[in-house]
């Protein structure tokens, strides 16, 4: 292991059913209505009016939330005189919430000076919790937050290196899931398998992040099984939560460098489409790890055989490699992802702006060239 780093996570979390009760004084953000409709809402609600709290909100959050709705949540917040945001919801809910919290008080344009720019907040910043109903994301333990800007066609993510952006608190009660549709849930689950691989390939060195990730992928791949089958398994339900949190908590990431280039692509096709985040990551996938596995050869045999049980008897390296991304391709249709771009609503005519939309990162095995990113996404069709 050869990186040096700092690692501090301030985020509490309360895990299990009947975590809610364990909530602070909030301004109350959540998405389109489904909280309504499966009770989750009048239960937060309660708590809060019970306890005397004031209660202000901002509904309709979106999956991709725009720019527009981070302008307007500004002025709901500036007028509630907020004290802390509480997001009920998945990752975009969450996300909102954190882009909020630096941009309430903030003097600039928050997308220049944080998605354009990517500074820090200069200014007070509001506390954020969680109250998470969908697995995923991981934003509930990371400073992370995703906006799309509409006008220019782009979907940023700016992972603050300000732990005040962190949410103080995230409650994850893994019931709050159970009324998801199968398409959410499996999307779900492949941005936490994603999220791993994205600091998985990379480096060259003996990291004991490494096999903490394959650790990870291994129980993702049992539990996702099983709620494949099983929709209401609490306790795979709550085993594929409890990994999505430290899938992106920035552990695994420590000591090494991380690719990420699948979300910078995916999240340009979401931009376009504004298609469900984990769906555009599955169907730009297989399209690029094919493509790098020729610069990264010895990590992707040991995803082959740690990850997937490849036996690596009789065959090459390559083979093993082509295998290892072959298992990964059943398991993806077996839980019924979306495999191509095409699906999304992405076509041809959209392939030289979605280009010019990816961010190129330099952390993974291959630094891409703007050619290489229309072939994958070509290939992604």
């Amino acid at each position: 292991m050869e990186g040096n780093f700092t690692y501090c996570n301030p985020t509490k979390l309360y895990f299990g059913k009947g975590a809610v009760k364990y909530l602070k004084n909030v301004v109350l953000i959540y998405g389109g209505g489904s909280i309504k409709r499966n009770g989750i809402y009048d239960e937060v609600r309660k708590i809060l009016l019970e306890n005397g709290k004031t209660v202000s909100e901002i509904a309709g959050v979106m999956p991709n939330p725009t720019l527009e709705k981070l302008y307007e949540g500004i002025e709901i917040a500036r007028a509630a005189e907020a004290d802390l945001l509480l997001a009920v919801g998945g990752g975009s809910v969450c996300d909102y919430s954190k882009a909020l919290s630096a941009s309430v008080y903030c003097e600039e344009d928050p997308w220049e000076k944080y998605y354009v720019k990517f500074e820090e907040p200069s200014c007070k910043t509001l506390p954020v919790g969680c109250v998470l109903t969908m697995a995923g994301t991981g934003s509930e333990m990371n400073a992370g937050a995703v906006i799309t800007n509409r006008k220019t066609m782009q979907k940023i993510g700016h992972v603050f290196a300000d732990e005040s952006l962190m949410p103080r608190f995230s409650v994850l009660d893994p019931s709050y899931t159970l009324t998801l549709p199968h398409y959410q849930m499996a999307a779900g689950i492949y941005d936490i398998f994603n999220h791993i691989c994205e600091q998985y390939f990379s480096g060259t060195d003996d990291n004991t992040s490494d096999y903490i990730a394959e650790g990870l992928m291994r129980s993702l791949l049992h539990s996702s099984r099983i709620a494949n089958r099983d929709m209401k398994n609490y306790e795979a339900r709550s085993n594929i939560m409890w990994t999505a949190t430290w899938a992106l908590n920035t552990l695994i990431s420590r000591g090494k460098t991380t690719d990420w280039m699948v979300h910078m692509i995916g999240q340009a096709v979401g931009a376009y489409t504004n298609a469900t985040h984990g769906m555009t990551l599955a169907a730009v996938s297989l399209a690029y790890y094919r493509h790098i596995m020729p610069y990264g050869p010895e990590k992707f045999k040991r995803f082959a055989v740690n990850v997937w049980g490849i036996d690596a008897a009789g065959k090459t390296d390559e083979e093993i490699a082509k295998a290892g991304l072959s298992a990964m391709e059943a398991w993806m249709k077996e839980l019924g992802l979306t495999m191509n771009i095409t699906e999304l609503g992405a076509d041809e005519s959209m392939i030289e702006g979605i280009a010019d939309s990816t961010l190129i990162m330099t952390g993974g095995y291959k630094t891409l060239t703007r050619a290489e990113i229309v072939e994958i996404l070509k290939e992604s069709l």
